[in-house]
C-alpha cells in the first residue's frame, strides 16, 4: 500500500472531492472572473477581424412601422456600402432595425445579446452572435470595436450607453470618435438642459458639449461618422 503523505499538494486540492460543499464554488466571486474572462476571450476572438463597426444604439420597443426603426435599417445599409461592420445589442426595436439593414446590405451584422428578464428576445439578422452575463463586459466590446456611436431615441439603457461614450471621449481614455444623436425632437431638450444647466454651472465646457451632435436625416448622419473615418484612415 502506498503510503499517504501529509505535504500539501496544489494539484491534489484541485481534484479532491468535498462531498458537502458549505458553497456552490460557481456562485462565488473566483468563478465569477473565470465566467467574465471568457466572454472577453470570446468577444475579442469573434470582433478581432470585423474591420472598423459602428455601434448603433436605441429603444427595444419600437415596431417596424415605427419612423426610427425605418431609419436605422436605412442608417446601417449605407454604413455596409461604405465598409463598415454594423453593431447592436442583438434585441428587438432600433438594435433588429440595425441588424436587419445591415443583414440586406450583405455585411458583417453583429449583435451582442445580454442575459434580461425581459424585453432582449435576440433578433434574427446577426451574422455574428454573442451573449454576454455582465454589461460591463458587452460595453467593452462596443467601444474597443466601433469608431462611432449612432444614437437613436431610446430608455436607461439606450442614455447608458451615450453618457458612456461622451465620459470616454471627454477624459480621453478612447480616441474621439463621433457620438451622433438621431431626433432632434427627442434629443433636443436633452442638450438645451446641458447648454443652459451643466454648461451654464461650469460642470462641462462649451468644447465638451460639443462632443455629440444631432440630426434627423440617416444621410447626415451616416456622413458625419464616414467623413470622420476616412480622415483617421479607418476606412
Amino acid at each position: 500500500m502506498i503510503k499517504k503523505r501529509d505535504k500539501y499538494h496544489d494539484d491534489r486540492e484541485l481534484l479532491k472531492l468535498v462531498p458537502e460543499l458549505k458553497e456552490d464554488f460557481t456562485k462565488t466571486d473566483p468563478w465569477r472572473v473565470l465566467r467574465i474572462l471568457g466572454e472577453l476571450v470570446d468577444g475579442f476572438d469573434a470582433l478581432s477581424r470585423i474591420g472598423p463597426a459602428v455601434a448603433i444604439f436605441g429603444s427595444s420597443r419600437f415596431k417596424q412601422d415605427n419612423f426610427y426603426y425605418k431609419a436605422a435599417e436605412k442608417t446601417a445599409e449605407i454604413f455596409v456600402n461604405s465598409g463598415f461592420a454594423v453593431m447592436t445589442g442583438g434585441g428587438p426595436g432600433i438594435m433588429e432595425a440595425a441588424n436587419l439593414g445591415a443583414y440586406k446590405a450583405g455585411g458583417v451584422s453583429v449583435g451582442c445579446n445580454i442575459e434580461l428578464p425581459e424585453e432582449q428576445i435576440a433578433n434574427d439578422y446577426q451574422t455574428i452572435r454573442l451573449n454576454f452575463r455582465y454589461f460591463f463586459v458587452r460595453k467593452i466590446m462596443f467601444v474597443k470595436y466601433s469608431v462611432a456611436f449612432l444614437i437613436f431615441p431610446g430608455g436607461f439603457g439606450t442614455m447608458d450607453e451615450l453618457c458612456e461614450s461622451l465620459t470616454l471621449v471627454q477624459t480621453d481614455k478612447i480616441e474621439h470618435f463621433p457620438v451622433v444623436l438621431f431626433g432632434s425632437d427627442y434629443w433636443g431638450k436633452l442638450l438645451e438642459w446641458m447648454k443652459s444647466s451643466v454648461l451654464k454651472q461650469g460642470c462641462i465646457s462649451k468644447e465638451e458639449l460639443a462632443i455629440c451632435t444631432v440630426t434627423d436625416d440617416p444621410e447626415e448622419a451616416a456622413g458625419i461618422i464616414i467623413e470622420n473615418a476616412k480622415e483617421n484612415r479607418y476606412i
